[in-house]
């Protein structure tokens, strides 16, 4: 996690790049011009306005709904107005328990949309249509999704078998629902965010386990849509 200790730099932003624009140019152009899926879908960025959601509805099957404070995330509808190309994998430097208290803390102001447990136990505290601050990189958090891992970067034990497998089983079928390829370009360590200065997960994550499980676990999403 480290930025549990100061704000992400991400600044809160409720509408998106493609703002829409009322009594502007937009306007001028005539509602008749605007295709009607294209309405539908920009409709609620108008202020004060919201895509409609499903309270405790999870992106990832077999995950337990708990909400960050809305301090810590940004509204929007990925992938349509950002394309996510990353996983980042972040360590907590605590419990689970104390992750999730700082999540829901709107005072902290960071948060990432998955954490996993030692034992295997996935919670999602952000939808990964919306914008978590985790990455301390404007530009790295509206295009990736960000995990957290229980423990501490400097003990290798914290990082279980189960802790391994199902953060693999995660990052696959989040790889699988936005086509990013299963690398260390695109799955990468808070450590190698530009300009942040976390050092986590640390040099006893276990890259080499962690991909070739990532991998496999991909390939078998690919299967099973065969």
């Amino acid at each position: 996690m480290g930025a549990r200790r100061a704000k992400d730099k991400d600044a809160d932003r409720r509408i998106g790049r493609r703002a829409l624009l009322i009594g502007g140019t937009a306007a001028a152009v005539g509602s008749a011009v605007l295709a009607r899926d294209e309405l539908a879908r920009l409709w609620y960025r108008a202020p004060g306005v919201r895509k409609p959601r499903k309270e405790g509805e999870v992106d990832y099957a077999g995950a337990r709904w708990v909400a960050a404070s809305d301090a810590n995330w940004r509204l929007a509808d990925r992938p349509d107005d950002y394309g996510i190309d990353m996983v980042i994998i972040h360590v907590t430097q605590g419990s689970f328990d104390s992750a999730v208290k700082v999540f829901q803390d709107p005072g902290h102001g960071a948060a990432a949309h998955y954490i996993v447990r030692k034992d295997g136990h996935v919670t999602q505290m952000i939808r990964e249509l919306d914008v978590a601050y985790h990455a301390g990189n404007r530009d790295y958090n509206e295009r990736s999704v960000g995990i957290e891992h229980e423990g501490f970067v400097d003990r290798p034990e914290d990082f279980t078998d189960e802790m391994y497998e199902a953060s693999a089983r995660l990052t696959a079928r989040v790889c699988a629902r936005y086509d990013i390829p299963v690398d260390r370009e695109h799955v990468l360590g808070h450590v190698e965010v530009p300009g942040t200065d976390h050092t986590d997960p640390g040099e006893h994550w276990d890259w080499d386990r962690y991909m070739k499980l990532v991998t496999q676990a991909r390939t078998a999403v690919a299967a099973s849509r065969t």
